[in-house]
């Protein structure tokens, strides 16, 4: 039944220049535990405009709230996490994130700096069996309309550690990609916020589109 809700928001997504609809949904993930699980306010409404108008797509020009262990996880096919402190997730939170990736969710998981020694205890919650594990540089994430060879772009420095795109398969499929030390989000906000080079901008947006690129063709 679950995996119909997905199959179906993908139909959707194929028709979407013969419906009139408002555009499909996506979110930001809301999580307990004190971490500001709401950080980087304009990331996604700038990421959206930039893949509707660059990709051709037809997504709700806000992103929706949603929390970890509500039914409503299932509407969307594709849910941003990000956040710079403590992440926990209930057993029932846990649970109920297992059942949406495995029912044909996408979940990214976007480091803000500070996230990564909490995220990566609670996800054992929700998989205990598997772990994140580095992509390669030609997987198809990182060549949807736009082609990084050598994989995430970095927006800001922080440890002096390369960018990293990781992932929890299961059965096969990529359910969670997880960018470590790129701060994507920061690189979808409003130009003023940090004051980056429009050249880190555009590559930071070009990385996200193909990211949510992948999770809307995947199935």
């Amino acid at each position: 039944m679950k995996k119909t809700i997905f199959t179906g928001l993908i139909v959707l997504y194929c028709l979407a220049p013969l419906l009139a609809q408002e555009g499909i949904k996506i979110a930001k993930l809301k999580y307990n535990g004190g971490g500001d699980w709401y950080a980087n306010k304009t990331a996604l409404p700038n990421l959206i405009e930039f893949c509707n108008q660059n990709l051709n797509m037809r997504l709700a020009p806000e992103e929706e709230i949603v929390e970890v262990g509500s039914p409503e996880l299932f509407s969307y096919p594709y849910v941003y996490m990000t956040g710079h402190g403590n992440v926990v997730f209930s057993q029932q939170e846990a649970e109920n994130l297992r059942q949406y990736l495995m029912s044909g969710g996408f979940l990214h998981i976007d480091d803000n700096y500070g996230l990564d020694q909490f995220i990566r205890v609670e996800m054992k919650k929700v998989f205990p069996d598997l772990d994140f594990v580095e992509l390669p540089f030609d997987h198809p994430i990182y060549h949807q309309k736009y082609d990084f060879n050598e994989g995430l772009p970095k927006v800001h420095e922080h440890d002096g550690k390369p960018p990293l795109g990781l992932g929890i398969i299961y059965n096969g499929r990529l359910v969670c990609f997880y960018s470590y030390e790129s701060d994507l989000g920061n690189g979808w906000e409003d130009q003023q916020i940090y004051n980056d080079p429009e050249s880190i901008r555009l590559e930071a947006l070009k990385a996200g589109a193909n990211i949510i690129s992948y999770a809307f063709t995947q199935y």
